[in-house]
């Protein structure tokens, strides 16, 4: 008969697992509160959950039972559920604010190395959150950790294109954001019953936004993706002055007069000091069956944009791809798969990923950050 195994070895085993939400080690995170071994090797592992109601408590069973089970000389698992104390949730949420102070917006500050890309387009139509959507989930792909902050309040659709069902995890006023195909999301449409309009003016989708940068619990990303409502309007504003270094990413269609839009869209920059990183140009052409082109929406719109937003804002804009029109990019949308992980090698895919893998190729920012240098004396 073998020996039960060590209380230290249960524990490294513990250590392997990550709460699903925080995407830290449970043991890290104090969520072990105690663990029995028998002198047979049947262990007792106890979890305390954040909440009550926790959704992810399932899968934190599976998860605890499969790490503990491979340690050498188990011969029985057996999790029970707890739950956190209001002293252990407010440690906790110490802990991973990192000592920072509550509600502060942590892209906002000197030292972020985070890149915020405010996605923007002049109207509404033009596939923006589709292109934020593959965007997010193709940056993901390449090993970095991204957020989506879906700001299209009045229309917002990020939740199903990245087929998001369970609703965020609220412990006290921090919250937790939901995880699909390795994307934290968070968005109106997870606080609004059914499928109701949001009626609200200003100062109301200022603070909406506002929570959603401070109160959210991101942890340290990569890369932060914004899908703004079309147009110019508030949250275009709010963002300039809650995230002043995000960076504008344009995307229009081919068609002159929706690049005349989006235009206007870019040229917010101005006012508000942000830096246009490029436009995307979506729906460019139609391939046929026999490999020949048909633009159905005109040529050039994207182009046109980036040449004129370049003129206007006397800095480089650059077309950073052309979209082709692809029915597997609409049907990824309404099934939660993006395109580009279900539908790799498929021409939207294709152009999807060659954005996304010039912007993830760029250095996390350092703009504002004070590097300790000092000019050298004669």
């Amino acid at each position: 008969m073998s020996a039960a195994p060590s209380q230290d070895s249960v524990l490294a085993a513990l250590a392997t697992v990550d709460d699903p939400e925080i995407k830290k080690p449970i043991t890290e995170l104090g969520m072990v509160e105690s663990v029995d071994i028998t002198e047979t090797g049947h262990v007792t592992v106890t979890v305390l959950l954040t909440i009550s109601g926790c959704p992810m408590k399932a899968q934190l069973t599976e998860r605890t039972t499969q790490a503990v089970q491979k340690v050498a000389g188990v011969t029985g698992v057996e999790v029970r559920l707890g739950v956190m104390s209001d002293e252990q949730r407010t440690a906790l949420k110490e802990q991973l604010r990192g000592g920072a102070p509550e509600r502060e917006i942590p892209f906002a500050q000197p030292g972020s190395l985070t890149r915020v890309y405010a996605v923007a387009s002049g109207k509404g139509g033009v596939g923006k959150s589709s292109v934020t959507v593959n965007l997010a989930a193709a940056l993901a792909e390449q090993g970095l950790s991204v957020g989506v902050v879906d700001a299209d309040v009045y229309g917002f659709s990020v939740p199903r294109m990245l087929g998001v069902e369970q609703k965020p995890t609220q412990v006290d006023d921090m919250i937790l954001p939901p995880i699909s195909h390795d994307v934290k999301v968070i968005s109106i449409g997870m606080f609004v019953p059914g499928n109701q309009p949001v009626v609200w003016r200003g100062p109301m989708l200022h603070r909406a936004l506002q929570q959603f940068l401070g109160d959210v619990f991101w942890g340290d990303l990569d890369v932060l993706l914004l899908d703004l409502p079309p147009g110019t309007g508030d949250i275009a504003i709010s963002v300039a002055q809650l995230i002043p270094g995000a960076e504008i990413l344009v995307v229009t269609t081919p068609q002159q007069a929706a690049a005349e839009v989006a235009e206007r869209a870019g040229a917010i920059a101005l006012q508000t000091k942000q830096r246009v990183a490029g436009v995307i140009e979506n729906m460019s052409w139609l391939e046929l069956p026999d490999g020949s082109r048909q633009e159905l929406f005109g040529a050039g719109g994207g182009q046109t944009v980036a040449d004129s937003l370049t003129r206007s804002i006397g800095a480089e804009v650059p077309l950073l791809g052309q979209i082709p029109i692809d029915v597997r990019l609409r049907e990824g949308a309404d099934s939660g798969m993006p395109v580009v992980l279900g539908e790799p090698t498929s021409a939207a895919a294709v152009a999807l990923r060659g954005i996304a893998k010039g912007l993830g190729a760029r250095s996390r920012g350092l703009a504002g950050r004070s590097l300790g240098l000092t000019p050298a004396g004669r």
